[in-house]
């Protein structure tokens, strides 16, 4: 047998504790636990955001994979029950509608983006309807022997597909082969609203959920191509869900059940539903779903509201973990700071009262240094641990002062020209900055640029809001959340030194948050919505969630150079938290070797 050294070419190390210099999978010997230990990468299975359909709609058919996908009709009425878009991986195009135009909502489909099926749904005159798409255009073909609607089970290709269930509740399952439909060996239980799993294969299929009606139903049949079995049921109760994969590899997705609408996701391993990573945003149902496993797949559109959503649901994706840092010396909330994880500076905020302290973090502890001018809260901040800028705040009242700090001492400068609070700024140091946003006291859009003399009015936000955060430089910026009357705003907008614009939201709208990074690499954590210990990856297009805050915390602040290296400090739960957190990506967690 060969030996470690001969695999790997290196001798096992030996440390006596934590070898912070292993990579990836590298075996040590802790003599001091006299143990062998080893680091990987943390991953975890994940929802982000994928382009928005070009039309919101409920009802809405699906087939293909995660990076081609097909979208087909939905309600409501002239808004989509008709038309057909086409994914890519990325956005949606708008491509040649189905034939029949009228009553197309609840409708099934199974193949491929560019060989589908779509059957079913709809008003009882339109539920035995079946058309087949060629990758150009629907074409209509023979109707089924049963009409259904209201979420029957779908699975197969576009010339060898299968339909069972649907509503009104039924059990009748039918064969397609390219030109009829057969009827075959019935369901165990009649019920419509069903998720289905059964990826390219007309003969090994998962229906699961349903309502017979009622109750809402967490059974699982399972289809061999002659008959069905009842299999291990789902652990969440539900109808009008989401489905995809194949009946080994498959996933139930979201859904109405007993509460109300729900998140739940359910992954399926040919035996058992495992509950997985809930789905991001609001709970949806009657939505479209595609994906060929359990490792990938697409939920688009979807009611409460009709909307334009699109979710990719990936697992083994590489998560950030959290880690304790040093507090603060002084416990504070609405505070300002800037810097990177391994020199970050921490300014003003309420403790209360309100403050003028000014600390450096070197990667491990806090440093008490020399004081701002003025006491304040609610302030922004700009650059880096030895030049910074501090604008902005509420003293009372709101205030337009500026401070410039030289890595000793801070300096009164121009103002800016409209004072407020709930601001947040961007910069590189204390010669360029931006500061966008506030509330004083209605929301502000307001931008103002920082040349190290003056600030300059330059063009507003497209949202208007306060309690946001952001980060960045004065020539690339990113805004995201905060709080813009009525409520708690998801919005994010990228600046490019001259315009802001609208780019993919928060999966989680929120105010009081805090944000680290650049503008295309960028960390949102906290804030007041539960969660609040939520944290949120920026990768340049969209968001992914990511492990956890160890604190839930609001009107904290960040620092950090990108979205695998960031400090969240202080903020208020309860009580002003003096709590620092580090933030590595991806997580590695170490290992102690069993057998």
């Amino acid at each position: 047998m060969a030996t470690y050294k001969e695999v790997n070419g290196t001798a096992v190390q030996n440390f006596a504790g934590d070898y912070t210099g292993a990579v990836d999978g590298e075996l040590w010997y802790n003599s001091t636990a006299t143990t062998f230990q080893y680091k990987f990468g943390a991953t975890a299975a994940v929802w982000s955001t994928g382009g928005n359909l070009n039309s919101g709609r409920m009802g809405i058919g699906g087939a293909g994979n995660q990076t081609a996908a097909i979208g087909f009709a939905g309600y409501p009425p002239n808004s989509g029950e008709a038309f057909t878009e086409l994914y890519n991986g990325s956005n949606w195009t708008e491509v040649n509608d189905m034939v029949r135009g009228a009553s197309t909502y609840d409708i099934k489909g199974t193949g491929s983006s560019t060989a589908a099926l779509a059957f079913g749904g709809g008003s009882a005159p339109e539920r035995a309807k079946t058309e087949t798409w060629n990758g150009t255009n629907w074409t209509a073909v023979t109707a089924m022997s049963t009409p259904r609607g209201g979420g029957s089970f779908a699975g197969g290709t576009n010339t060898a597909a299968i339909a069972a269930g649907g509503a009104p509740a039924t059990a009748n399952t039918e064969l397609y082969n390219g030109t009829n439909w057969t009827e075959v060996n019935n369901m165990n239980t009649a019920r419509q609203g069903i998720g289905s799993a059964g990826y390219g294969s007309q003969t090994a299929g998962l229906a699961f959920g349903g309502s017979a009606p009622p109750p809402n139903s967490a059974l699982t049949e399972l289809w061999n191509g002659t008959n069905w079995t009842e299999v291990n049921n789902l652990n969440t109760s539900r109808q009008q869900l989401g489905g995809a994969g194949t009946s080994t590899a498959g996933l139930a997705i979201g859904g109405e059940g007993a509460s109300g609408y729900t998140t739940a996701t359910e992954s399926w391993n040919g035996t058992n539903w495992t509950s997985t990573t809930n789905m991001i945003g609001s709970a949806l149902y009657r939505m479209g779903t595609a994906g060929a496993n359990n490792t990938a797949a697409l939920s688009f559109g979807g009611n409460p509201g009709a909307v334009v959503t699109t979710l990719e649901f990936n697992t083994g994706v590489a998560v950030g973990a959290w880690s304790t840092g040093g507090n603060l010396n002084t416990a504070r909330n609405r505070l300002a700071g800037c810097g990177i994880q391994t020199a970050a500076l921490a300014f003003g905020g309420g403790v209360p009262p309100t403050s003028a302290l000014t600390e450096l973090y070197n990667g491990s502890a806090w440093t008490e240094l020399n004081d701002l001018n003025t006491a304040r809260q609610q302030l922004a901040g700009a650059g880096i641990s030895t030049s910074a800028l501090a604008f902005g705040g509420n003293a009372p009242p709101d205030l337009d002062l500026t401070e410039t700090w030289n890595g000793t001492n801070w300096t009164e400068v121009n103002d800016l020209n409209t004072g407020r609070k709930e601001t947040k700024g961007a910069g590189a140091n204390n010669t360029a900055a931006l500061c966008f946003g506030g509330a004083p006291p209605n929301f502000l859009a307001l931008t103002e640029n920082w040349n190290g003399t003056n600030w300059t009015e330059v063009n507003d936000l497209n949202t208007a809001r306060g309690d946001l955060a952001g980060c960045g430089t004065n020539t690339a910026a990113l805004a995201f959340g905060g709080e813009a009357a009525p409520a708690a705003v998801a919005d994010t907008e990228l600046w490019n030194g001259t315009n802001w614009t609208e780019v993919n939201n928060l999966n989680t709208a929120r105010r009081q948050l805090a944000g680290a990074g650049i503008s295309t690499s960028a960390l949102a954590f906290g804030g007041s919505t539960d969660p609040k210990q939520q944290t949120e990856l920026w990768n340049g297009t969209s968001w992914s969630n990511q492990n956890n805050m160890a604190s839930g915390r609001a009107t904290l602040v960040g620092a950090g150079a990108n979205n695998t290296s960031a400090l969240a400090f202080g903020g208020l739960s309860g009580t002003s938290r003096a709590e620092t957190e580090e933030f590595t990506d991806p997580g590695i967690i170490t290992k102690t070797l069993t057998s």
